[in-house]
C-alpha cells in the first residue's frame, strides 16, 4: 500500500514515512492511494472474531504489508491487554435500536486509547527496528494527551511535547496528564485555544532545525495511523449487530473529525453503514458546514463539552480530497484560503455530495445536561457530555429510528464530575485505577500561545539537546 498527499505534492509513500512523519511536506494529509472494499463473503468471515482477532485481521489493510502481519497481531495484543475491559469495547443497549458502544475502557477511560496505544507500541517497533529517534509534538483538547503520555511514557526512543491550552481542559484530564512522572514526557500549558496548539503542531512537524536530530512527528489525528487504528471499532459493533446483511447508523460526538472519519474509512471498505451523524456542540463548525458549504472559523467558545472546542476540524482536509475526486490542486487552493481568510466554500455539487454521506446536528449545553439527567432516569446509565451530544443527535434524528444505531461513547462519565452532578445531582465515580491522580503531584510548564518561544523552548531543552547529541541518520 503506498500513500499520497491531500493537496497533491506528493505520492508513492511507503507507511513507514507516513508514520514518522505523519504530514507530507506539502503541508498535506497522508491517504491510501487505493483503499481494498471487503466482499460479503470477507465480512461474513469476521463474524464472532474477538476485538484483538478483529484489529489483526483488518489494520494490515489499512497499513499495508510494511510491517510483517505477526508484528501488527503481537502490537494489538500489546496495546489492547491493558483494557479494563474482555470484550474492548463493549455494546450497550440503551433503547429499541439505540445502542451505546463504550469505548473508555481503556487505561485513560476515553476513546482515544484505541488509536493511541496501538500507535505507541508501532512506533516503538518502528523506531527500535531502524534505530532511529523521534521527537512528538501533540495538541490535545483533552484526551489526546493523557493516551498519548500513558502509551509513550519512558520510551527510549521517543521524546513527547504535549500541549494543552491552559485552562480548557476538566480537572481530571490536566491531571491525568501532569501527573505523570516520566523523563521523556513534557507537559505545556499554552495561554490559547486547542486550535492555537494544533497550529503550532503542524507549524512544527516540518521544521528543518528540529528534524535533524531525527524526526518530528504527530500523535494527533493528522496520523494516519491513528485514523486505522479507529476503525477497527466500527467494524467490531457493525459485526456484533448484524451486518453485512443490516445497514446500521453511527453517531458521532466530534469536532477533529477524525473520529467520524475513520467510520467513512470502514464504510468506504464495505461496511453496510446507512448514515453517519456527527454531534457537535457550540462551536459548530462542521454543523455549519453541512448546513452552507461554509467552512468558517469564529471564536472557540468555552463549552461543557471541552474536547469539541474546536474550530479547525483537520481531518476534513482528507474529505474534501475525496469530494473533489482527489484533485489535490483544489484542496490546496481551499487550504490557502482558509489560511488567510478563515473561511471556504464548496459548491453546492460538492455539498450535495457531502451530504449523502453525513448528517450534522449541534446540541446547546443546556440540552446536554437535559440528555444526562433523562437517560439516567430511563435506564441508569450515566453518560459524559461529549456522548450525550451523540445520544440528543439521534432523539433529533428521527430518520434513525427503524435502523439499529450505535452511539459512540467516548469518555467515562468520570472525567466531566462536575457537568455529570449537574445533571444527576452527584458525582460519577472515578475508576479505582484511576485514584492516584486525585493526590499526585502536577507538572507542567505555562507559556504563551508564540511558536518561536515554543521552538526556541524545544531546542534549548535537555531532552531535545541529548536526543541531538544521539541522533542517526534519517530513514
Amino acid at each position: 500500500m503506498l500513500f499520497e498527499s491531500t493537496r497533491g505534492g506528493v505520492s508513492d509513500v511507503n507507511f513507514d514515512e507516513v508514520l514518522l512523519s505523519a504530514m507530507a511536506k506539502d503541508g498535506g494529509l497522508y491517504v491510501p492511494q487505493n483503499l481494498p472494499t471487503l466482499s460479503c463473503e470477507e465480512l461474513q468471515a469476521l463474524k464472532g472474531k474477538n476485538y484483538k482477532e478483529l484489529a489483526s485481521e483488518l489494520l494490515p489493510h489499512l497499513l499495508g504489508d510494511h510491517i510483517p502481519k505477526h508484528v501488527i497481531q503481537e502490537i494489538v495484543e500489546n496495546a489492547y491487554g491493558s483494557f479494563h475491559h474482555n470484550a474492548i469495547a463493549p455494546l450497550k443497549q440503551l433503547d429499541n435500536n439505540l445502542w451505546l458502544m463504550e469505548l473508555f475502557h481503556g487505561p485513560t477511560i476515553a476513546f482515544k486509547d484505541f488509536a493511541l496505544q496501538f500507535l505507541g507500541h508501532l512506533l516503538d517497533y518502528t523506531l527500535h527496528r531502524e534505530d532511529k529517534k523521534a521527537i512528538i509534538i501533540g495538541a490535545t483538547s483533552g484526551d489526546t494527551g493523557s493516551a498519548a503520555i500513558e502509551a509513550l511514557k519512558d520510551s527510549e526512543n521517543i521524546r513527547l511535547y504535549m500541549l494543552h491550552p491552559k485552562g480548557r481542559v476538566s480537572d481530571v484530564q490536566r491531571k491525568q496528564m501532569t501527573t505523570v512522572q516520566a523523563d521523556n514526557i513534557t507537559n505545556l500549558a499554552i495561554n490559547g485555544s486547542f486550535d492555537d496548539c494544533q497550529a503550532m503542531v503542524k507549524a512544527l512537524i516540518n521544521d528543518k532545525e528540529l528534524n535533524e536530530s531525527g524526526y518530528v512527528t504527530a500523535v494527533n489525528s493528522i496520523n494516519w495511523a491513528r485514523i486505522a487504528a479507529q476503525v477497527v471499532y466500527y467494524f467490531y459493533a457493525g459485526l456484533n449487530l448484524g451486518t453485512p446483511e443490516t445497514k446500521i447508523n453511527f453517531v458521532v460526538p466530534t469536532g477533529n473529525f477524525g473520529n467520524v472519519y475513520a467510520g467513512h474509512i470502514a464504510r468506504s471498505m464495505g461496511l453496510p453503514i446507512n448514515k453517519l451523524i456527527i454531534g457537535s456542540n457550540r462551536n459548530d463548525i462542521l454543523t455549519r458546514f453541512f448546513e452552507t458549504g461554509k467552512m468558517e472559523a469564529r471564536n472557540v467558545k468555552l463549552s461543557l463539552t471541552p474536547s469539541m472546542d474546536i474550530q479547525i476540524s483537520s481531518n476534513f482536509e482528507r474529505l474534501l480530497f475525496e469530494l473533489f475526486d482527489r484533485d489535490g490542486e483544489q484542496v490546496k487552493r481551499l487550504m490557502n484560503d482558509f489560511k488567510r481568510n478563515g473561511l471556504y466554500e464548496v459548491s453546492e455539487e460538492i455539498l450535495t455530495k457531502a451530504k449523502s454521506l453525513f448528517d450534522a446536528y449541534r446540541v446547546s449545553d443546556e440540552r446536554t445536561v437535559e440528555v444526562i439527567q433523562e437517560i439516567f432516569d430511563q435506564t441508569g446509565e450515566i453518560l459524559d457530555p461529549h456522548t450525550a451530544i451523540g445520544v440528543e443527535a439521534v432523539i433529533t434524528n428521527k430518520k434513525t429510528s427503524s435502523t439499529p444505531t450505535i452511539v459512540l461513547g467516548t469518555a467515562h462519565p468520570s472525567k466531566f464530575p462536575e457537568t455529570v452532578k449537574k445533571a444527576i445531582g452527584c458525582p460519577p465515580v472515578l475508576p479505582i485505577y484511576l485514584d492516584h491522580i486525585v493526590a499526585g503531584e502536577e507538572k507542567a510548564i505555562e507559556m504563551e500561545n508564540d511558536i518561536e518561544i515554543l521552538h526556541k523552548f524545544i531546542t534549548e531543552d535537555q531532552g531535545y539537546r541529548q536526543l541531538r547529541t544521539n541522533k542517526t541518520t534519517p530513514i
